[in-house]
């Protein structure tokens, strides 16, 4: 098997308007190999979310090709093929949990799989075990908070063993805490995965290969600097720090 497990060729979006079309994503080429872990860092409105989307099959593009372990994916049955590989963590999480209990949610995967319904809910635990989050297996998915409902998406898409991950905005509705715990799971996450953003400083600690989006391009970016500076406030006198990621688009 291919160490590359998919890959876009030449892909160009458009969306239609009252005038025509505009253009979200012009002429981009992209591969993700095992192992691989890729950052996607641009401001809102981009087009990141769109190139996911175009991956997975959910936007079809204008123009391109993308392909699945070297085969080119033309029908819906191969894009099928690429999403129980490819797990998809959306930016609202709350668009893909649908079951009352996060028990029965994260067993739905597994389920689909293959898996029975015992192994399906043991497989379900331990995913629960793994990210820490095991005492909300009961819980009422309706009641979670908005970084309940992240983790436990993340941990549905984990429980069905994808070769890759594509996380959209994972820091959504997340609190410092919340946030530092993802970062930690992630850190340790061997799975090759791409991470979009727009908190460079988040990327800077889970990914080690830098793109953004200019012109509606995709250009690779230098790793990010973390880096401490000079700064007066009050308080300053106590022991502290301060750093800072910077990154500055080509014009």
């Amino acid at each position: 098997m291919s160490a590359t497990i998919f890959s876009v060729e030449h892909l160009s979006l458009s969306y239609p308007t009252a005038h025509g079309e505009r253009s979200v994503l012009r002429d981009i080429s992209l591969s993700l190999a095992c192992g691989q872990k890729l950052a996607l860092y641009a401001p809102n409105g981009s087009g990141k979310t769109s190139l996911l989307r175009c991956i997975t099959g959910l936007l079809r593009p204008k123009a391109g090709t993308i392909f699945f372990h070297d085969k080119e994916i033309r029908k819906e049955a191969d894009f099928q093929k690429l999403r129980r590989k490819v797990g998809y963590v959306l930016q609202e999480a709350s668009d893909q949990i649908f079951f009352p209990t996060v028990l029965e949610d994260i067993a739905f995967g597994p389920l689909n799989l293959g898996f029975s319904p015992k192994a399906a809910q043991a497989k379900a635990k331990e995913q629960l075990a793994k990210l820490g989050i095991l005492s909300l297996k009961d819980r009422p998915t309706h009641a979670l908070s908005g970084g309940e409902k992240r983790m436990v998406a993340l941990a549905g898409i984990l429980a069905m063993e994808p070769e890759a991950l594509l996380l959209d905005e994972p820091t959504t509705a997340l609190d410092e805490e919340a946030s530092q715990k993802l970062l930690e799971i992630l850190a340790k996450l061997p799975t090759a995965r791409i991470t979009v953003s727009h908190d460079l400083l988040f990327l800077s600690s889970v990914a080690d290969t830098f793109y953004t989006i200019e012109n509606q391009q995709l250009i690779n970016m230098p790793c990010p600097i973390l880096h401490s500076h000079k700064h007066a406030h009050f308080g300053g006198e106590k022991a502290h720090s301060h750093i800072e990621a910077h990154y500055t688009p080509n014009v």
